[in-house]
C-alpha cells in the first residue's frame, strides 16, 4: 500500500501565501524578514523557528487550526488548544452564547461551527425548521443543507433562487479563506440540489439579502445577521458563528410577537 507523504512546513507556508495571492516580497516585508528567508522556508533549506511560523500565520491570516498543523509540520507543539463547549474552560464562553440566544429569543438564532453543523439555537428556531425531513434534522444538522435540500425549508423560502445565491456565495468565499475539504465537497451538493431559479441576479440596489418563508405564522421575512468572538485563541472559539435572523419588516415582528408570546 502506498501513502502520501504529508506536506512539509514549507509546502503549507507556500500553498497558504499562494491561496492569499501574496508574493514572497510581499509576505517577507509584511512580517519583516528578508525574501531570501521566506524563499529558504518554502524550499526547504531553512528550518523556521516557532516565532517565525506564527510571525507568518498572522500575515496570512491562517486559521487557528490550520496554524496547528503548520507548527506541527515544523516540529513544534500547537500553540492553540481546542475545547469542547462543554469544558471548564469554556464556561464563559459557553455563558456568552446562552446569553445572546436569550437575548434573541424572539428572532430565530443558531450557533454553527466550521461546517455549518447546529450547535445550539434557541426556540424559535422551530418555526422555520417545522416540516423539514426527520432525516435533516438527525445530528449533526448541517443548516446549510437544512436550508436548500427540497425537504428542508427550499420548498417554503419564496426567494429560493436569491437566497440560494447569497448562500452559496458566503461558502465559496469562506472555502477561498480556509481551504476547507469538507466545505468544498459541501458546496458541490448543495450546487446540485434544483432551484427554479439558480442563476438569479440580486435585486439592484439591495443592500442586503433576506429571506421570505412560509411558516405556522405566516410568511415571514427575515435579515441575518453573523456574530463572532473577537480575537479568539481557542481553535473551537475561532470557529463558532452566531447566525440571528431578525424581522425585515413590521409584519414579520407582529407576527413573531403573536407566535411566540
Amino acid at each position: 500500500m502506498t501513502t502520501l507523504a504529508e506536506p512539509t512546513v514549507g509546502v503549507l507556508l507556500r500553498n497558504w501565501r499562494e491561496r492569499r495571492r501574496m508574493s514572497q516580497l510581499e509576505l517577507a516585508a509584511r512580517a519583516e524578514v528578508s525574501a531570501r528567508h521566506v524563499s529558504f522556508v518554502e524550499t526547504g533549506r531553512s528550518r523556521p523557528t516557532r516565532t517565525m511560523l506564527l510571525k507568518l500565520s498572522d500575515q496570512l491570516e491562517i486559521p487557528l487550526r490550520e496554524r496547528n498543523s503548520l507548527l506541527l509540520a515544523g516540529g513544534f507543539a500547537p500553540a492553540y488548544p481546542e475545547h469542547a463547549l462543554g469544558d471548564v474552560p469554556m464556561a464563559s464562553v459557553s455563558r456568552a452564547i446562552g446569553q445572546i440566544l436569550h437575548a434573541h429569543r424572539s428572532s430565530p438564532a443558531v450557533v454553527v461551527d466550521r461546517h455549518w453543523n447546529l450547535v445550539d439555537g434557541n426556540d424559535a428556531v422551530a418555526l422555520l425548521v417545522d416540516g423539514c425531513a426527520a432525516d435533516l434534522l438527525e445530528p449533526p444538522v448541517n443548516v446549510l443543507r437544512l436550508s436548500l435540500h427540497p425537504d428542508g425549508m427550499a420548498t417554503r423560502i419564496g426567494n429560493l433562487g436569491q437566497w440560494r445565491v447569497h448562500l452559496l456565495h458566503r461558502l465559496d468565499h469562506q472555502i477561498a479563506v480556509t481551504g476547507d475539504a469538507e466545505l468544498v465537497a459541501l458546496a458541490a451538493e448543495l450546487a446540485g440540489y434544483p432551484c427554479d431559479d439558480p442563476d438569479v441576479d440580486m435585486e439592484p440596489g439591495a443592500l442586503v439579502v433576506p429571506i421570505r418563508i412560509a411558516t405556522a405564522a405566516g410568511e415571514l421575512a427575515f435579515l441575518s445577521t453573523t456574530t463572532v468572538f473577537g480575537t479568539p485563541l481557542d481553535v473551537t472559539v475561532a470557529e463558532l458563528a452566531i447566525e440571528t435572523f431578525h424581522p425585515a419588516d413590521e409584519a414579520t415582528a407582529e407576527a413573531l410577537r403573536r407566535h411566540l408570546g
